[in-house]
């Protein structure tokens, strides 16, 4: 690992957790710092295809899950500046790939669907994509570039660019932001979590339109009846002289 790549880490974390306070903090006190550090070694152990080094790699892996409880797979591909925030429970499986300046918090997933020896089975992310506490993301797809998930969403299919998806299963809100949101990507659009005020659910969102649409309907019959009773009153009398 190189000395630049080191200190980057520590301002990284610096840069996106507002309860750091100094680099000696961090990098004694962060446990998905040091995650990603044993996953680089033993990445690098993987890589080299010897059986033995290769089960070293695992070893290390498993060494890595029981010090921080984040257990990342030795062939995962995790680039620079991944910052996994809290980080217990977090899995991540072996064809997963992860791109620079991702943020993932704890209870994460990136998990495979598919049985199936050297196949593509887990998800890649692209750059700067927030991943928020409990979610889970299934399967060989991409999670498009500052793309945003929102907590203990289910995604089972590829996100867009710039998307935020929240819920069970996934669903895209925030469509009007679209790919301008990864054009615009800096430390300002951080989201912790993957969620801002702004979001809705887009189910909520439906459910409330309907009952609103129930509630101008059920004015309007209201009106009407009022409207009509006048006249029901009035041919009343008729109908008995009749």
């Amino acid at each position: 690992m190189r000395l630049s790549y080191f200190f980057e880490d520590l301002d990284n974390v610096l840069q996106k957790d507002p309860a750091a306070r100094s680099r000696f903090e961090v990098l004694t006190c962060y446990p998905g710092l040091h995650a990603i550090w044993l996953h680089r070694l033993a990445h690098f152990l993987w890589a080299s295809g010897w059986g033995p080094l290769r089960w070293l790699g695992r070893f290390v892996g498993l060494f890595s899950r029981w010090l921080t409880g984040i257990e990342i797979h030795p062939g995962a591909q995790v680039g620079r500046r991944v910052f996994i925030d809290h980080g217990m429970g977090v899995v991540i499986g072996e064809t997963a790939e992860i791109g620079d300046d991702c943020t993932i918090y704890q209870g994460v997933t990136l998990g495979g669907t598919s049985l199936t020896k050297g196949a593509k089975r887990h998800p890649s992310l692209e750059q700067g994509v927030v991943v928020g506490a409990g979610a889970k993301v299934l399967g060989p797809f991409r999670v498009g570039a500052h793309a945003r998930i929102g907590s203990n969403a289910v995604v089972v299919k590829a996100v867009p660019p710039g998307a935020s998806v929240v819920g069970i299963p996934a669903r895209q809100v925030d469509a009007s932001e679209g790919i301008a949101m990864a054009d615009t990507a800096d430390e300002e659009t951080f989201t912790a979590y993957g969620v801002t005020r702004e979001f809705k659910d887009p189910i909520d969102v439906l459910l409330h339109q309907m009952m609103e649409d129930m509630r101008r309907q059920q004015r309007r019959i209201q009106e009407l009846e009022a409207r009509a009773a006048p006249a029901a009153k009035s041919a009343a009398p008729n109908a008995e002289n009749d």
